[in-house]
């Protein structure tokens, strides 16, 4: 039959492509062996669904589906929302690749919902497969992951508990003996340099940091040291075309190091990877896992990395964070419970292909673990809110998304409800980036990447500024892009963007307020023995950290 057989959706967009080119070659092999043995083999059909796919593509997609697509939680939304939702009628299997990045947010629970509308077009239930290398409890995302069935049971999940201790090799470097004193930007050439040594010394390396505007700020300065381009950024305002290209060179071993965000940090085949350098302490000891991780991938050979902390409390998450790295102890996921805003959402989106009766609809949600405690009075009240019962006049501006036949107990989009469906998709926020744009070009390389709308604010046609690792100058500043031609050689105002860093986990924070009290209630020596033995501080970091917390009670007086 016509239609996608196996549907694979994975958080990250760089990841498809990469599960795409690692499909082909061992269905190339299937199909040779096959024919060597006489037999002629099947044509098996694999189809990449994401926001960077070009609108006649999409089209084709839907006119021959693939038997295998893969997407984004994203996309799916979007075929699930047109006429293209019959290609899903054969689904047979969806596997939910890296699970852990979904499960304990809004994208999570928006996805959960979008495998219930899945499994209402599908011929017959598919198996759900979720994947994950870091993921604590299993039971909690595998009730995430199955739903519960139409009489109320919890679907029965199969864990599959595969995990083995990687062995890694972990290792906190301060790159001055005090930091102490130091004055804005004087640690950096410190830390470059450090940085560069590591590099210069293994045949690849991937150096990580937590925010897009440190990540151009090293590229630049660690090619300006070695005098070459040994180094290229890869974070999410960069174009996709762009980062590819980067993952292609540091896979041939053409490129000694990237230098990235988030964006290299879950499953992406990265080849022979020798080392991770981490600078400023990882957000989460799942991230920290998961990035130091990328390296050592040959059989038998550890994962190394090493952490340069940028100020002296970096020091001490730093130093919390390698210890439980080496124990295991991710955070635990918890999905979330009932978020209204993802719930009026998929309403909308629900009701923009079909009309539902409020009954089925609630059944419906009640379905997916995130919404499984849905009562009917608080559905009803999402529902007034969406058909334009609102509870102030001042809200009345607002416009009805929704009709809702009280008597017949039905909702319907009302007229644009599958445009807005379509283009407010999604829990990813908007953070009101500007495109940029290579003048006169055409076709999906004129996009360079993506700056945060406050520098467009500050910057001025005529203007260079730099963008993975590249300079350009503004030729055109409209309404939403902003347009470009390449400076090179020419200096350029380092790029900024909001909203980077992410928030500390809760059991990391008090995995810290515990170490601080054990540290300080040790003697100095026992305490130094401590950092360097069990936290894998090196001399210099051991001592900025003892002085750190001895100037805090100092200070204090606790």
């Amino acid at each position: 039959q016509k239609g996608v057989y196996l549907l694979y959706i994975s958080p990250l967009k760089a990841l498809n492509y990469d599960i795409e080119r690692n499909l082909r070659v061992p269905l190339e092999g299937i199909a040779a062996q096959l024919r060597a043995d006489g037999i002629d083999p099947p044509e098996i059909t694999i189809g990449v669904r994401t926001g960077d796919t070009p609108s006649k593509e999409r089209a084709r997609m839907a006119r021959r589906p693939p038997q295998i697509l893969i997407t984004t939680p994203e996309s799916l939304n979007l075929i699930l929302c047109s006429q293209a939702r019959s290609m899903l009628r054969e689904v047979r299997q969806v596997v939910v690749d890296e699970i852990h990045a979904l499960a304990p947010n809004k994208r999570g629970a928006f996805l959960s919902v979008l495998l219930e509308r899945a499994e209402e077009i599908a011929k017959q239930s598919p198996v759900r497969i979720g994947l994950s290398a870091t993921q604590r409890p299993l039971e909690e995302t595998a009730r995430f992951l199955g739903g519960y069935g139409p009489d109320g049971s919890q679907r029965a999940v199969t864990i599959v508990d595969a995990s083995m201790r990687r062995d890694i090799e972990v290792s906190v470097s301060s790159a001055v003996p005090d930091f102490y004193g130091l004055k804005q930007g004087e640690l950096w050439p410190h830390i470059e340099a450090s940085l560069l040594g590591e590099i210069q010394s293994h045949r690849s390396t991937i150096v990580f940091a937590n925010n897009r505007r440190t990540v151009e700020r090293l590229t630049l300065n660690l090619n300006e040291q070695a005098g070459s381009r040994i180094a290229e950024p890869h974070h999410g305002s960069i174009s996709p075309a762009r980062r590819r290209q980067t993952e292609e060179r540091l896979k041939r071993g053409e490129l000694r190091a990237a230098v990235a965000t988030s964006t290299l940090e879950l499953g992406i085949d990265m080849g022979a990877v020798d080392l991770v350098v981490q600078v400023e302490a990882p957000p989460s000891v799942a991230s920290g896992l998961q990035r130091v991780g990328r390296a050592g991938h040959q059989v038998g050979e550890p994962s190394r990395g090493r952490i340069f902390p940028k100020h002296r409390a970096d020091l001490l998450e730093a130093a919390v964070v390698v210890a439980r790295m080496d124990e295991g102890l991710v955070e635990s996921t918890r999905f979330l419970r009932n978020p209204l805003d993802v719930l009026a959402q998929q309403i909308v989106a629900m009701c923009a292909v079909d009309e539902w009766s409020v009954p089925r609809l609630h059944d419906l949600l009640r379905t997916t673990a995130p919404f499984r405690q849905l009562s009917r009075p608080v559905l009803d009240a999402v529902l007034d809110m969406l058909a334009g019962r609102y509870p102030s006049e001042e809200f009345a501006e607002l416009r009805p998304r929704i009709v809702w036949d009280r008597l017949a107990d039905t909702v319907v989009a009302r007229k644009g409800g599958q445009h807005l469906a379509v283009t407010s998709g999604g829990t990813i926020p908007d953070r009101g980036l500007f495109g940029v744009f290579l003048a006169g070009a055409e076709g999906p390389g004129r996009r360079v990447g993506e700056l945060d709308e406050e520098m467009v604010y500050e910057s001025r046609v005529g203007e260079t500024f730099l963008l993975g690792a590249s300079t350009w100058r503004i030729e055109d500043i409209t309404f939403e892009r902003v347009v470009v031609t390449p400076a090179p050689g020419q200096p350029g105002k380092m790029p900024f963007w909001h909203g980077d860093r992410p928030g500390r986990p809760l059991e990391l924070g008090m995995a810290m307020g515990a170490f601080v009290r054990e540290i300080r209630a040790a003697p100095r020596a026992q305490a130094d023995a401590t950092l360097r033995e069990q936290h894998d501080l090196d001399q210099w970091a051991s001592d900025n950290l003892l002085r750190y917390l001895d100037d805090q009670a100092a200070a204090t007086g606790v």
